[in-house]
């Protein structure tokens, strides 16, 4: 399944938040240096949708606050 997902560093808590069909707002503690940022999302994203994190890759947007992420569901 692939989301579009906005991310949002720098903030007091991680959460997700669903906008639409499949469009998220991702919010992070990281701040977005060495791929931190990249980490938490994939670390965040699992969590949200249930699979392990080797079942979530980041397909685009690796240096930008717009992403495409694919979850790989069993």
């Amino acid at each position: 399944m692939k989301i579009n997902v906005e991310v949002h560093t720098g903030s007091s808590k991680a959460r997700v938040e669903q906008k639409d069909g499949s469009s998220y707002k991702v919010y992070l503690h990281s701040v977005p240096e060495r791929g931190r940022a990249n980490e938490e999302l994939i670390k965040v994203i699992s969590g949200y949708f249930g699979v392990s994190r080797s079942r979530v890759e980041i397909i685009s947007g690796l240096r930008s606050k717009q992403k495409v992420v694919n979850i790989i569901s069993i």
